[in-house]
């Protein structure tokens, strides 16, 4: 338990218990292509992380072979609390942690949670280029129930909807029914 004196006082009025304080997300840049080996040593470090994957094609001469590859390439997000940043920056394969003037930022959950239903969902879904301007739709049917991202495409029967993780300014783009959107 820390405590912090306001005022240059001797008196206890600002006790901060460090024990509750709730893990966030943050984006780690990571070396090119070792995505994969970060956020696999993170984990044995015992850090929870998310690396969104997807399957992609891969055509070489002779052979074509279905592999993953990282949604969002050179980035993992780990969820920890603010003290354990620095266990983050000194790991294997890190280069920084993405934040704001050199300070890690945290990622609100709800983006993190969205890329999460996607990922674990049937849908094909593809990287799409970051989107700042568009209209924000929640998805309100289907395995995306309750995800907002923004319309940057409409077709007669079905919307292209972007998930953008902000931090990063990466996004990911889907396909989704008309009726299954509403517009916030």
């Amino acid at each position: 338990m820390y405590c912090l004196r306001w005022g240059g006082g001797l008196e206890d009025d600002g006790v901060i218990d460090l024990s509750k304080e709730n893990p966030n997300w943050y984006a780690v840049y990571t070396k090119s292509r070792h995505e994969k080996l970060t956020s696999k040593f993170l984990v044995s470090r015992g850090v929870v992380t998310f690396l969104p994957l997807r399957s992609v094609l891969s055509r070489w001469k002779d052979r074509k072979k279905l592999i993953t590859v990282p949604l969002f390439p050179s980035y993992v997000f780990v969820n920890i609390l603010q003290k354990d940043i620095h266990n983050v920056i000194y790991s294997k394969g890190v280069l920084r942690m993405v934040g704001i003037n050199g300070v890690p930022y945290p990622i609100p959950n709800e983006q993190i949670e969205s890329i999460e239903k996607l990922v674990k969902s049937d849908l094909k879904y593809d990287p799409y280029p970051y989107v700042n301007i568009g209209a924000e739709a929640e998805i309100k049917n289907g395995p995306l129930a309750g995800v907002v991202g923004k319309i940057i495409e409409k077709r007669p029967s079905k919307h292209i909807v972007v998930l953008s993780v902000d931090l990063i300014k990466r996004s990911v783009s889907v396909e989704v029914h008309v009726h299954d959107i509403e517009l916030l």
